[in-house]
């Protein structure tokens, strides 16, 4: 899949048509700004002076981190060279709407200046230089252009799923900030189920599994740094269930340990006000609370089920709701909630009382792409006089490889109508359903997210997918862009052919057996598409090494020995792996010719890699079940090639280079490399239940090698072989060659 980078001239970002006049001047922005006039390229022989007249202590950090992330590209920042000039004197053409958040780029001469009427102005116009800036020591060179650009949207964030397995370090929470707020993106929402840490109600919190009320305070005081304000959500009405199920808690959840707090109980609402008023203590730097509430299924069904059957399941949500509002004013925070349960009742949202219209924001969430629009579940709210945001996926919950194809779109179309119908906020998600999610697979849909969210209108996927690896990677080949639209491609044929259910994902084809009856239901959707799959990622795989290659400083993805051998790490030794430029403890700045990113690129290829032996394992259950077939008829000969026929067989399938061992050694080897991603990025806690599930099916391919090397001696010894069912092998496929033998 090929696109033609946009021709840029003066231009807004609705005007952006894909061209393929190699010679045109082109950018690759991530956001695409408003207004872009494209000028000639200064070359930097001598680098860069940054200068900011008149700063205040916010612009002398975004003048800072702009200098030091250059110098850790190779591009030297002295007090001579070509400037850049931050100033907080916007000009007439600077409007109201440009104000909050806006900035201005301007060259002349040798002097480019960012210009805007905030801190928050001044720091996004350093990001977009940093993406103007290309190269490293004397050929460095900036893409000068003349910018106007503001938000289309007010708030823009991420919702970060910490409580299905994986929990970040600090560090890596971190980076993760940091690295979105260089894409304009200004709110940092981790969702908890039991995962953060209470000084009042500390049963549910896991030992190494948490976030500390220290964690949290420091957290957030780094990320207003980088204009990004922390959200926590803490589920207050369902999702509860590793609270509910202390028995402690027991008397207030609508079943028996559920996962849904039953309104009518004394003590729910006590233990809500106790959650949320540490968490305005300890989250100190945003005006806003997440109270979670979505998916109260068993609403209903235990404790409140005369209420719901008198009243209706609405009513009786949203009553809970508006007491939760209200036994939370002293905290004096705007409080979100999702919308899936509310939408549904337009009429009791009319006449919600209005302290809880102007308390709360509803974030309506949809995971999938939707020709039809998202107004239905966006105009209950704005009807209501509610504020709203959106609230799309990237789609890698239960996936080998985040499924962009689906995510990138949903991104687009919801993010689009929630501009449309006036939501002033998008909240990109991520989800880690079955723990075994990789945080740094994540970013091609995070930083879509950001673009969709900054830039006004429906975002250009394409455009978008032809500056990604330039603008995150610093890979001027394309090649990176061109790997990953080959993982969309193999991920959608999966997808097309549903040959997965929705709730099971590529992880859950991952783990399934081809040998099973389940298995081999599998086994035949996957047939037809195993041979493209595997094509696609090996591309994807080939495109990352030649990326590399072109960047010979970049370091390749290897297996340490740590990895192979993990312990237990400390937040500290952590800080070192995702230190910010400006901190002393960088471990790693980029080499001059290196790639940028590249533990995100290892994450990648690793995802390939899974999806290539995901597809592999079927194509060798298939070919040892028809070479099985045709040992186990030729044994029944006397002739004596024949019978070597029977060996070549049986040795195709458990020998040296036996599928067998193949089976075994590609489980064996992607634990290794799952583990050593893992830890780059989160706790120890949680990796030993994916852990199982690897080191579970390395042994059963090793008692099936077994079985197999059992059959073999029996062979030697009366040259007879059992049945493939005594072995649990499955009938071959009737497209592949099995009952006739040849010598």
């Amino acid at each position: 899949m090929r696109f033609c980078r946009p021709v840029l001239f003066l231009i807004t970002l609705a005007s952006l048509a894909p061209a393929c006049d190699a010679q045109a001047p082109t950018l690759a922005l991530v956001p695409m700004p408003r207004e872009v006039q494209i000028l000639p390229d200064q070359p930097l022989p001598s680098g860069l002076r940054i200068v900011c007249p008149a700063c205040d202590a916010q612009d002398q950090f975004a003048a800072d981190d702009l200098a030091q992330t250059l110098e850790s590209r190779g591009v030297p920042v002295s007090s001579s060279g070509f400037t850049i000039q931050l100033s907080r004197h916007p000009g007439p053409d600077f409007t109201p709407a440009m104000r909050p958040e806006g900035y201005t780029i301007g060259v002349l001469g040798l002097t480019l200046t960012i210009t805007a009427a905030t801190p928050e102005g001044i720091f996004y116009g350093a990001q977009t230089v940093k993406q103007l800036v290309e190269g490293s020591g004397t050929t460095a060179v900036l893409h000068a252009a003349t910018i106007r650009d503001w938000p289309a949207m007010k708030y823009r964030g991420l919702h970060d799923d910490l409580s299905r397995g994986p929990i970040p370090t600090l560090a890596f929470q971190k980076h993760l900030i940091r690295t979105l707020a260089a894409y304009k993106v200004n709110l940092y929402s981790p969702y908890f189920e039991e995962t953060q840490l209470y000084n009042v109600s500390s049963l549910a919190a896991p030992p190494g599994g948490s976030l500390t009320p220290s964690e949290a305070k420091e957290l957030s005081v780094f990320a207003s740094r980088y204009h990004v304000m922390v959200v926590p959500e803490q589920e207050a009405f369902g999702h509860l269930r590793h609270t509910l199920i202390w028995e402690k808690y027991s008397a207030l959840a609508e079943t028996p340990h559920g996962a849904v707090l039953a309104p009518g109980q004394p003590g729910s609402i006590d233990l809500i006000k106790s959650w949320f008023s540490e968490l305005a203590v300890d989250y100190p730097n945003s005006p806003f609370l997440h109270l979670g509430a979505d998916e109260t299924i068993d609403l209903g069904v235990g404790q409140t089920k005369t209420d719901v059957e008198t009243r209706g399941r609405s009513v009786v949500y949203l009553e809970f709701m508006s007491r939760i509002v209200d036994a939370l004013q002293p905290l004096h925070r705007r409080l979100l909630f999702w919308g899936d349960i509310a939408q549904d009742a337009p009429a009791q949202l009319k006449a919600m009382p209005q302290t809880f219209k102007d308390s709360t924001i509803a974030v309506a969430w949809g995971y999938t792409p939707n020709p039809a629009g998202f107004r239905k579940i966006l105009t209950p709210f704005t009807d209501a006089g509610i504020e709203t945001w959106v609230a799309p996926a990237i789609n890698n919950y239960r996936q080998v490889y985040p499924n962009f194809g689906a995510g990138l779109l949903d991104i687009q179309e919801f993010t689009r109508d929630g501009q449309r119908y006036g939501a002033t906020g998008q909240l990109n998600t991520l989800w880690n359903d079955d723990g075994e999610s990789l945080a740094d697979q994540n970013w091609y849909g995070l930083l879509f997210g950001a673009a969709a969210a900054w830039q006004p209108g429906e975002s250009s996927i394409p455009t978008y997918q032809q500056a990604f690896g330039r603008v995150f990677h610093g890979d001027r080949t394309g090649k990176i862009d061109q790997a990953q639209q080959e993982l969309v491609a193999a991920m959608d044929l999966i997808t097309q052919a549903k040959v997965i259910t929705p709730t099971e994902g590529t992880d859950g084809l991952f783990w399934v057996d081809p040998w099973t009856p389940d298995g081999q239901k599998f086994a035949s959707r996957m047939r037809p598409l195993a041979s493209a799959i595997r094509l696609h990622a090996e591309r994807a795989i080939d495109l990352i090494g030649e990326a590399r290659a072109a960047s010979p400083a970049t370091p390749a993805f290897v297996l340490t020995e740590e990895a192979a051998a993990p312990s237990p790490r400390s937040l500290a030794s952590e800080a070192t792996l995702y230190a910010a430029p400006n901190d002393p403890a960088n471990a790693y700045p980029s080499a001059p010719t290196s790639l940028r990113e590249t533990n995100a690129l290892d994450a990648v290829e690793f995802g390939a890699r899974r999806l290539d032996f995901l597809a592999l394992k079927f194509q060798l259950s298939d070919e040892m079940s028809a070479g099985y077939a045709r040992a186990f008829i030729a044994a029944t000969s006397t002739d004596s090639k024949i019978h070597r026929t029977t060996l070549r067989e049986l040795s195709d399938i458990n020998g040296v280079n036996g599928r067998l061992q193949d089976l075994l050694q590609g489980y064996a080897f992607q634990r290794e490399l799952y583990t050593q991603t893992w830890l780059r990025t989160n706790r120890p806690y949680a990796l030993r239940q994916v852990l199982d599930r690897y080191d579970a099916a390395t042994a059963l391919w090793i008692s099936r090698i077994d079985k197999i090397r059992s059959a073999q001696r029996q062979y030697s010894e009366i040259h007879a072989l059992p049945s493939a069912t005594d072995l649990g092998i499955p009938a071959p496929p009737m497209t592949m060659p099995c009952c006739s033998v040849t010598p």
